[in-house]
């Protein structure tokens, strides 16, 4: 039986980069400067690896998260501890990733996935501030501040899980259509050979 190709690595490496810094810029001039109650702002990068994490897998999630979370330590404005983004996003885009198996990128589970991720994420944040001793990380800032900024995730998730998933899709699909062009379909081997059984 004559398969669709897989999408390749190096084009799937290129769409989640692209992603990536997209998701950032966004983060940095447009969620950064809105001004929500409360001081606080939609984590957009978070919700992009987790997406990525849901659609390519535990290992991709975890580097992604990685290198996600390392560019937003040295992004301006950075003023927390390096590699505090690093350590969380690595960890959530592990945990979405081994989570993705039993999902269906179809349903509306991401969507909670993704939520869980915010919240998991946030508190992990503030939690290793707490453990760095960082003074914006006092229990009464905190304890204000986390679900504020998980409610805000929350209403941002389904534009950013959409647009990602909406990419990969259409990358994944753009690969297919590339490859059913040089492939020849199993029914029609068996026309051309001469075979009317199966091969």
């Amino acid at each position: 039986m004559l398969n669709p190709p897989e999408a390749s690595p190096a084009g799937r490496t290129v769409v989640t980069a692209v992603v990536i810094v997209v998701t950032l810029i966004l983060q940095v001039s447009v969620a950064n400067r809105l001004p929500l109650p409360g001081g606080v702002q939609p984590d957009l990068v978070l919700l992009a690896v987790v997406a990525l994490a849901l659609v390519a897998g535990s290992m991709t999630g975890m580097v992604t998260g990685f290198l996600a979370g390392l560019a937003a330590d040295i992004v301006p404005p950075a003023d927390h501890t390096l590699g505090r983004y690093a350590l969380v996003y690595c960890l959530i885009g592990y945990l979405c990733g081994v989570a993705s198996a039993e999902m269906d990128r179809q349903s509306a589970v991401p969507f909670f996935a993704v939520a869980a991720g915010a919240l998991a994420g946030t508190v992990l944040y503030a939690g290793t501030g707490m453990i760095l001793s960082d003074p914006r990380a006092e229990w009464a800032t905190v304890s204000s501040m986390v679900p504020l900024q998980v409610l805000y995730t929350v209403i941002a998730s389904p534009f950013i899980v959409w647009a990602v998933l909406r990419v990969t899709r259409r990358y994944e699909r753009a690969e297919r259509s590339r490859g059913d062009s040089l492939s020849v379909p199993a029914a029609r081997y068996r026309a051309m050979s001469g075979r009317g059984g199966s091969l």
